[in-house]
């Protein structure tokens, strides 16, 4: 049993190079309790490609996840802010 959820989705966005990327990442238990990494990646508005990894230690899994999540940073990845209806009123 995972002692935490780890879910993250980041965007990376350049107009000048019509480059709209989403990376997606989840640590979730699978059916028999062993930690499972899935990640997702692609285009902004389609379903991307998917890998999964599966670990016998959730410490492994998640050591994957943060080390993913710190090289996708430094390439310019960034959560997504979203800006809803009356927030610029």
């Amino acid at each position: 049993m995972l002692a935490q959820p780890y879910r993250r989705y980041i965007e990376r966005t350049d107009a000048t190079k019509n480059m709209a990327r989403f990376y997606a990442l989840a640590i979730e238990p699978t059916l028999f309790g062993t930690p499972c990494l899935t990640r997702r990646w692609g285009r902004i508005g389609t379903f991307g490609q998917a890998m999964v990894h599966h670990f016998d230690r959730e410490e492994d899994a998640v050591r994957m996840f943060l080390d993913l999540l710190r090289t996708k940073r430094a390439r310019g990845y960034r959560p997504k802010t979203y800006v809803g209806r009356g927030a610029l009123a």
